[in-house]
């Protein structure tokens, strides 16, 4: 009996993350026009060889960043129709949701997890409006407005010395969004996405929207920094930082 009620009880919790996993990328794609495609997941034991923890579902036995990035489909297949979107999260509801950055979505500035929390407290006292932050166990991740190459190339150029722990999602780049689970655990918007107009929280993300000539509502994308605005305050809280190291550890 205690066996079947565990079963029901983690069929509903699948049905419910699946149900969230949908929504977001829905909102992503359709009401904020962010290309997503679905992640690869993960497998339910890690492999031989790797750590502690939930494995990638890809055939890569070592990933580097289990469960996080793109496979099949493969990256270039991010879109924002509605009904692709529809039809991968029907037939993959766990999947985690993929953002491709760069071009027309947004790019990120990822760090390690505690370099991240000593810059955004560096950025709020200093009164630099952020957008979304992304969370995971290991890493933190600042949405920004899209840069080209040569721009980024042209402000680190500047620096004395940019730490190998900070990392560029740029055109060509992806990056996980919440509510997805990977393999080094949960997924959440430490900042959550907010409207030009509003500030952002650290609660659930919310669908944005405004008011279009005649009072009908048009989406309306989550307002974004300059990676200009945030860069000094990411290389500074990087330096040093642990979890530098060569692997991604999403």
């Amino acid at each position: 009996m205690r066996e079947i009620l565990g079963r029901r009880r983690r069929l509903r919790l699948r049905r419910k993350e699946g149900t969230a996993r949908l929504d977001a990328a829905l909102t992503c794609a359709t009401v904020w026009q962010w290309p997503v495609l679905p992640g690869v997941g993960t497998a339910q034991a890690a492999p031989h060889g790797q750590s502690a923890g939930p494995g990638c579902a890809c055939p890569e036995p070592d990933c580097a960043v289990p469960g996080a990035h793109p496979f099949d489909p493969g990256l270039l297949a991010a879109t924002t129709d509605e009904r692709m979107v529809r039809w991968w999260w029907a037939n993959r509801p766990t999947a985690p949701v993929m953002l491709a950055t760069g071009g027309r979505a947004p790019c990120a500035v990822s760090l390690p997890a505690v370099a991240g929390a000593r810059a955004l407290s560096a950025l709020d006292a200093l009164g630099v409006r952020l957008g979304p932050v992304v969370a995971t166990p290991t890493r933190w991740s600042l949405l920004v407005a899209p840069y080209t190459l040569e721009r980024l190339g042209e402000l680190l150029y500047a620096k004395d010395w940019v730490p190998s722990s900070l990392r560029f999602h740029g055109e060509g780049g992806y990056l996980v969004l919440p509510p997805s689970r990977t393999g080094t655990g949960q997924v959440r918007w430490e900042r959550s996405p907010a409207p030009l107009g509003a500030s952002s929280s650290a609660s659930s993300a919310p669908v944005s929207r405004g008011r279009a000539k005649g009072g009908a509502p048009v989406a309306v994308a989550p307002w974004l920094p300059d990676v200009e605005a945030v860069l000094d305050a990411l290389v500074e809280a990087s330096t040093g930082a642990p979890g530098g190291g060569s692997r991604l550890a999403y």
